[in-house]
């Protein structure tokens, strides 16, 4: 069913070129995709990127895993089959707001390298940088801002990343940030570095 369904579905393309909203939004669009174990800061680095692109006055908009889990994935559990399946729609819906002209910053545990890599697939090179969370098991379970670890631990969350359930580091991630190490201001500065040096937005000095 889904087969036919897709045969006679047609893709539209845009009458406004990526070229042409660059050139109006004054930088390029491209998909960050943190990635990193819960409770390495994924979502609070995101955010801080965010406001800051923002107060540049380029266009950004953060993709959270929870707020996703709410409206798009709340069909989905966390069964290895329901996360691709989740990455797969997240990566989509990326790859849309960067058509847009977005700076698009998705923040996920995507624990599965195949998964990151079939979201990487969709776009042309440069238009993807993988940015790692770095930060330790240990650190992230003394954070537990969620509670989450206690639970997995205590065996009433199954298939928890980090203790019942793989995550698999980055080989290659365009961008690392060390969030267990640096502050929040230097993770946004150095996400703002890389921007810089791949010709995405100006310099702002």
């Amino acid at each position: 069913m889904m087969g036919a369904v897709t045969q006679n579905v047609v893709w539209h393309e845009e009458s406004i070129s990526r070229e042409d909203r660059a050139r109006k939004n004054g930088h390029k669009s491209v998909a960050l995709w943190f990635t990193g174990l819960s409770g390495a800061g994924k979502s609070t680095a995101a955010q801080a990127l965010q406001q800051r692109l923002f107060d540049l006055g380029h266009h950004a908009y953060v993709l959270d895993g929870d707020n996703v889990r709410h409206g798009l994935c709340s069909d989905l559990g966390f069964s290895d089959e329901d996360r691709h399946e989740n990455i797969r729609r997240i990566g989509e819906m990326v790859k849309l707001f960067v058509d847009s002209g977005t700076i698009a910053i998705s923040a996920f545990i995507s624990p599965f390298r195949y998964d990151r890599d079939r979201v990487r697939a969709l776009f042309p090179d440069g238009e993807f940088l993988e940015v790692y969370c770095k930060c330790s098991l240990d650190e992230c379970e003394q954070r537990d801002v969620k509670g989450m670890y206690k639970k997995a631990r205590a065996g009433l969350i199954k298939e928890f990343t980090g203790i019942s359930s793989p995550y698999e580091i980055p080989e290659s991630a365009e961008v690392e940030l060390d969030t267990e190490g640096q502050s929040i201001e230097q993770s946004v500065e150095v996400a703002i570095r890389a921007l810089v040096e791949r010709g995405i937005i100006p310099n702002p000095e």
